[in-house]
């Protein structure tokens, strides 16, 4: 049979477990979280280049453009066709990056879902520990 002092002192350990249990969970979930922000944030920075390549390829559309207008009156071909082949392709190249990129950064996903999950989990848990 054990005394109050025992099934305090149970009861007081058991309480402290739980504490120390809580915390190290507290700081798994956070260590996850941040796991996976840091990896939304690798795909928004591949997005973000992309994107920025495609701002380029538009920026080489208006040179190309101007200097296919210079060089194409020397040339034997109508100048103006050539200027326009030439822009065409690099406004392909232009919208293609920009779609990719657009499509990339759509999967993006901020939240960090796992950690949301586990947490429910955890909250389902200590609910159960009321009990």
């Amino acid at each position: 049979m054990t005394t109050p002092d025992q099934e305090q002192q149970s009861l007081g350990q058991l309480v402290a477990e739980i504490g120390e249990d809580v915390s190290k969970l507290f700081r798994q979930e956070v260590e996850l979280a941040k796991a996976e922000i840091r990896q939304e944030a690798v795909k928004a920075g591949k997005a973000a280049g992309m994107l920025g390549g495609a701002g380029f390829a538009g920026y080489m559309v208006a040179v190309l453009l101007t200097l296919a207008v210079m060089f194409g009156l020397g040339n034997v071909m109508d100048l103006g066709w050539a200027a326009l082949i030439v822009a065409a392709i690099w406004a392909a190249a232009g919208a293609a990056l920009f779609v990719s990129g657009r499509a990339r950064l759509r999967r993006v996903n901020p939240k960090p879902e796992q950690t949301i999950e586990t947490l429910k989990e955890d909250a389902a848990w200590a609910r159960d520990l009321r009990k």
